[in-house]
């Protein structure tokens, strides 16, 4: 089984790029106005639409879990490499679990996270938790993660 997720670009180029190094493959179809990923490891399908009117929303976020916390750190340095900025966060209480993450953005404002659970816990947030913090959330002090 595996998911199949839609999503429209702005910048199909860039956003190849991006997913290339967020899912450490090569698109099976790369078209002018189309790409396709297919992987194992997430079990993925992922169809990238040129749409010069493309706008991602705000009220969501995306992520892939990792066996291990190599995992979240191999993501860091792929992502830094390829020079984009990433937000890591550490031993943090977020979603009932303390976890370890790097959170990095596609072209078009997609907020995706590469994350390890390191214990559950009984805790949803603590008062220093940033993650998956939406502007209202942040403003009305509301938990927003997951």
């Amino acid at each position: 089984m595996k998911i199949h997720l839609n999503l429209a670009t702005r910048d199909l180029d860039a956003s190849v790029a991006f997913y290339r190094t967020l899912l450490v493959a090569e698109p099976a179809k790369h078209y002018a106005d189309y790409a396709l990923f297919l992987t194992e490891h997430p079990g993925l399908e992922l169809a990238l639409d040129l749409d010069p009117a493309a706008s991602a929303g705000k009220d969501a976020h995306y992520g892939i879990v990792v066996e291990n916390p190599e995992g979240v750190d191999a993501a860091i340095t792929r992502f830094r490499v390829a020079g984009y900025p990433v937000d890591i966060e550490t031993d943090e209480t977020c979603c009932y679990a303390v976890q370890n993450k790097v959170w990095a953005t596609d072209p078009d404002g997609r907020r995706w996270e590469t994350y390890f659970v390191v214990a559950e816990t009984e805790e949803r947030d603590n008062e220093a938790t940033t993650c998956c913090a939406t502007d209202a959330a942040v403003k009305s002090a509301s938990p927003a993660c997951c």
